[in-house]
């Protein structure tokens, strides 16, 4: 596992949000299920006193951390005050910050990732699907129940390509060691060479697959940073030039970033580099 097992504590940012109490409940149906210790507490400014699926709800994150063991947060909080969210979790003491949340305007994203990084608190996302070590914790809104426990490591730009990915791996008898979702953004917390580097160092984790798209050199830098096996899928081949994709990092400019020339270079490294998800649990035993 990297991040966090099944005693990490947790606290969720706009508990009473639409969002935020919908996945609580999962969070914590995924944690009664694996013993795992999960949300123990929700900050709503304003809406302390109140209870969410039987989680307490402060106004703070510094009140709710006087009150409950929790180093991890999950970002619930709208677009425009999200940055400042992650900056409050920083500031009392979270030291990982899931960031759930789209449209970030990107000078708030880089505020917010500079002062957690200051702060010596983690930042994954923003505008990403979380973290997810099956058997142990999760932290954000995969689909728990595709993932199987095992020793290949996720670590991914695109949110619905990840759960398609592990999918595929366990209905191919593949387990994962700990599935983590980057974000598309064009400013990120985590990075691929980042992510890598806790996995190199999880003894759990055997092989990683390294899902990608286009813009950008993210992937490139993070298989030559590590010393496991990788496998890689690239989205979008068949993306047009100039045109931003879903996703806000997602954009082919000058000819870089796109995803056939990035498959090239991938394979000129010597990376298998599946051509559809379904190819993956085939290369993965390759490398095994």
């Amino acid at each position: 596992m990297i991040y966090g097992d099944k005693n990490l504590g947790v606290i969720v940012q706009n508990i009473t949000g639409r969002q935020g109490t919908f996945h609580t409940e999962l969070m914590n149906a995924y944690a009664r299920e694996v013993g795992g210790r999960g949300v123990v507490a929700g900050v709503a400014p304003g809406k302390a006193g109140r209870e969410v699926h039987g989680v307490p709800v402060y106004n703070t994150v510094k009140e709710a951390l006087a009150e409950h063991d929790a180093t991890a947060s999950v970002v619930f909080v709208p677009a425009g005050a999200a940055g400042d969210a992650v900056m409050e979790a920083a500031h009392a003491g979270i030291e990982l910050a899931v960031v759930i949340t789209e449209h970030i305007p990107v000078h708030d994203a880089m505020s917010a990732i500079a002062y957690a990084k200051l702060h010596d608190c983690t930042v994954i996302g923003p505008n990403c699907p979380g973290l997810l070590s099956p058997g142990e914790c999760k932290l954000g809104i995969m689909p728990a129940h595709l993932a199987r426990r095992g020793n290949v490591g996720v670590v991914s730009r695109s949110g619905t390509l990840t759960y398609e990915v592990f999918d595929e791996l366990t209905r191919a008898g593949i387990g994962q060691s700990t599935i983590v979702g980057i974000g598309g953004d064009p400013v990120i917390g985590q990075t691929f060479v980042d992510v890598l580097a806790r996995f190199d160092e999880d003894p759990h984790t055997k092989a990683v697959i390294v899902i990608g798209e286009v813009g950008g050199n993210l992937e490139e830098e993070g298989v030559r940073s590590t010393d496991l096996p990788v496998v890689t899928y690239i989205a979008g081949v068949s993306a047009p030039p100039e045109k931003r994709m879903g996703h806000a990092g997602a954009i082919i400019e000058g000819g870089e970033g796109d995803a056939r020339s990035k498959v090239r270079r991938l394979r000129a490294l010597e990376i298998p580099v599946a051509s559809r998800p379904s190819e993956i649990p085939g290369l993965i035993r390759e490398v095994l």
